[in-house]
């Protein structure tokens, strides 16, 4: 019987295109409670492949951009997926960053707009998540949606989402993870994949209301900086720097994997183990 974890997912940036082979079960034989697919397009194609490879597994959206992609069109991908795997997958959507969209204007106004839709398309507020990282978008989760999902955050973060949010409502950071013992090599795999989030003023807006200086954000990311947004180390030390966010008030935590491999499976399944582990020790 497969192992089932209480608080832990998994992220991978998809966009639109197949999931690599295997990938979704992995992630269920790991135990891991969802699978959140980054970049996904408003035809939930990817989604609903990793649906059908799978018994149980849930899968989310982590997230539609509402620039990208037409809201009716997502909503009639939502019904269709509720219609084959009944309870399965939540809706994540979100603005992006305004360096990538030239639309990109009352990002606020634009995401109610974008509900406002899916509300007249039938879709549960119970159903849908907002990638939030400031009090205004994270009250506005908390109003029209079941939750939020941060993005490249701090457990310190997590804690103020948790105040702002308030009690009941679902909380879901993402922590991006480099499965290796050694800090260089683990810095030289995530200082280059975080060097594009250094170009967006949302993030980086965000680092600084955590305390981050300019100082950090300059040539690629300060060790610090890189330290604590992306969890590093054993598998074991990896599920305590996740843990923190369960600690700090998340409901549930999906770790993302950076890799010199595409394959990213023995990775998934070390920190299925590490997690399990962890959960089990926070039960005792």
């Amino acid at each position: 019987m497969t192992r089932s974890l209480k608080h832990f997912s998994v992220w991978r940036s998809a966009g639109g295109a197949p999931l690599p082979e295997g990938l979704a079960i992995a992630v269920e034989e790991s135990g891991f409670r969802r699978l959140w697919l980054g970049g996904a397009a408003a035809e939930l194609t990817n989604a609903e492949q990793a649906l059908a490879e799978t018994e149980n597994l849930w899968l989310a959206s982590g997230i539609v951009n509402i620039w990208g992609e037409d809201a009716h069109t997502t909503a009639a991908s939502y019904h269709r997926l509720e219609e084959r795997y009944p309870g399965r997958f939540v809706l994540g959507i979100g603005t992006g960053h305004p360096e990538r969209f030239e639309q990109y204007t009352k990002p606020y106004e634009s995401i109610q707009h974008y509900l406002d839709a899916l509300d007249e398309d039938g879709v549960p507020e119970e159903r849908r998540v907002l990638a939030a990282l400031g009090p205004r978008v994270m009250k506005l989760a908390a109003a029209r949606s079941a939750g939020a999902h941060p993005y490249l955050t701090t457990p310190e973060h997590t804690a103020e989402a948790r105040r702002t949010l308030g009690p009941g409502k679902l909380l879901v950071p993402e922590q991006t993870v480099v499965l290796t013992a050694d800090p260089d090599q683990a810095r030289a795999i995530a200082r280059p994949w975080l060097a594009r989030y250094l170009g967006y003023v949302n993030y980086c807006n965000n680092w600084r209301r955590l305390g981050f200086t300019d100082e950090d954000l300059a040539g690629g990311g300060s060790s610090r900086l890189v330290d604590a947004l992306i969890a590093h180390g054993t598998a074991d030390e990896i599920a305590a720097r996740a843990g923190a966010h369960i600690d700090a008030g998340a409901d549930e935590v999906c770790v993302q994997v950076l890799s010199e491999s595409s394959d990213i499976r023995p990775e998934v399944h070390a920190l299925g183990d590490a997690l399990n582990r962890w959960e089990a020790a926070r039960a005792r």
